[in-house]
């Protein structure tokens, strides 16, 4: 079994860039000029708590953006209800409407989104000049930080954060976010993003201290994209150094010294999916009131018992 006590000090192998900040305000300054044009669809699903919508805005790079928003019902905009942003994990989507009507009836407005380009009906408009095969990490790293798929995604986040706190009936400043694995990744990112959120749940989290993931053995675990980079574009390693260097601006782990939001945090210690050490790198990191939960005999997966600590810290 993991001893967990040898992290206690890890803080990652990343090199955080000089003009990390600088760079995401340039960012945030990028994404708020772009014209939103939310668009909402009723979704026709039975239900006497909660009402579905296909919600529909514009990201960064004109691509249009679809997250279920799910309200309670009947809504009254004159109330203040919390805000509740959730994120999905790596490849798939936001998943049912229907997981979601819990929280809704909780008086919870909730907005999950589909990441873009990936099994939602998010557009992705990054155009790049190297490999796009294997994964979404690698995605725009020869052209650059500016063109780097996450870059975007991780304004798609922080601009859903924006739309979320300005709806009619929302109180921004009861805004929540939760997500596991990408979905914890984002959410962190999301926090140094938008330091408002209120409170937050991630468990194992990804996209995360991407050097010390690689010197794991990245062909074994979720980051099996950095190998395949190396082995198929650059089997010298004569760019490793311009390879990584480009990684931290979408490394989550150079936004929890920032981030003062409390949160509650969750992993398995036989993960073999997200690394343990790549997790405390983040984890060791964040300056606000965290909780963290440790389940020894779970790995990447469903962790029992923890959705009950998280409701409620999500009701306070």
């Amino acid at each position: 079994m993991i001893d967990i006590k040898q992290f206690k000090d890890y803080r990652g192998m990343g090199q955080r860039p000089a003009d990390f900040d600088a760079f995401w305000a340039l960012g945030l300054k990028e994404m708020r000029a772009v014209a939103p044009e939310v668009h909402q669809t009723p979704v026709p699903i039975k239900s006497r708590l909660a009402q579905a919508y296909d919600y529909w805005f514009t990201g960064v790079g004109g691509a249009r953006i679809h997250a279920q928003l799910i309200m309670p019902k009947p809504f009254d905009p004159s109330k203040r209800h919390k805000g509740l942003l959730m994120f999905h994990g790596y490849h798939v989507d936001a998943g049912d409407f229907t997981e979601k009507f819990g929280w809704a009836a909780e008086g919870f407005v909730v907005l999950a989104i589909d990441v873009r380009g990936q099994g939602g009906p998010s557009e992705d408009t990054t155009k790049t000049k190297g490999g796009t095969l294997k994964g979404l990490i690698i995605r725009g790293v020869e052209d650059g930080p500016a063109n780097l798929y996450y870059r975007s995604v991780f304004l798609d986040c922080a601009e859903a954060a924006d739309l979320l706190a300005g709806m009619p009936g929302v109180d921004q400043s009861r805004l929540y976010a939760m997500g596991g694995s990408q979905g914890g990744g984002l959410t962190l990112a999301t926090l140094g993003l938008v330091p408002t959120i209120h409170r937050a749940y991630v468990n194992y989290p990804y996209l995360c201290d991407y050097r010390k993931a690689y010197q794991l053995g990245a062909e074994t675990n979720g980051y099996d994209q950095l190998a395949y980079w190396f082995k198929y574009r650059d089997p010298l390693h004569k760019r490793e150094a311009q390879f990584f260097d480009t990684l931290e601006y979408i490394d989550v782990q150079h936004f929890a010294a920032s981030i003062k939001t409390p949160l509650v945090w969750a992993m398995g210690l036989q993960d073999q999916v997200v690394p343990i050490p790549a997790q405390f790198a983040a984890y060791n990191q964040l300056t606000g009131k965290k909780q963290l939960y440790v389940l020894p005999e779970y790995g990447h997966e469903f962790l029992p018992k923890v959705a009950d600590e998280v409701r409620n810290f999500f009701m306070d």
